[in-house]
């Protein structure tokens, strides 16, 4: 099935971007960012930066907006059938326009990949073309109920790291 992503949530003077890879169908059905109740991303970003999961979507948005994270997908379409990044067909892949961005985003320091799929797609995709040798590529643990090898408080601790690493404003405590 031929699927597409969102559109990014732009923040004009944003430090770090967070690449996923594509929605997955609970996201897709709700039509919006990390919407499966188990997916970490939300609880993860209540935790650093006041974007929890109690708040409602444009709040959560507001508060990434704040701490100076931007929030996109690596493709913006792909086939694929369920949710797993393993089942993105990367021959029907198109990816999004993560170069102009950036060039849109010149604050923007650090690429944060939420897994190995959105970091491999990246590298596949745009990285070639990229002419940003100063970005800071780094990729974080899957906060996907999917990457369950890996704890909550793990983690937790390397995005944690990640995010005070490219300048954005962490919660205090």
């Amino acid at each position: 099935m031929l699927i597409h992503s969102f559109p990014p949530l732009e923040v004009p003077d944003a430090r770090a971007l967070v690449l996923g890879s594509m929605p997955g169908a609970a996201s897709l059905a709700a039509g919006r960012y990390y919407a499966h109740p188990h997916n970490r991303f939300w609880p993860i970003m209540g935790e650093l930066v006041g974007a929890g999961p109690a708040l409602d979507f444009p709040q959560r948005v507001a508060a990434l907006a704040a701490a100076g994270i931007a929030l996109w997908d690596v493709l913006a379409q792909c086939e694929r059938e369920g949710s797993l990044d393993s089942a993105i067909r990367d021959d029907t892949a198109v990816p999004n326009d993560i170069a102009g961005f950036l060039a849109r985003h010149p604050r923007v320091g650090t690429v944060l990949f939420n897994g190995a799929k959105a970091e491999q797609s990246f590298r596949r995709f745009i990285a070639p073309g990229l002419a940003r040798p100063d970005l800071t590529l780094v990729r974080l643990p899957s906060t996907s109920p999917a990457n369950a090898s890996q704890g909550a408080a793990m983690k937790l601790e390397a995005w944690r790291q990640a995010l005070r690493a490219a300048g954005v404003r962490l919660r205090e405590g």
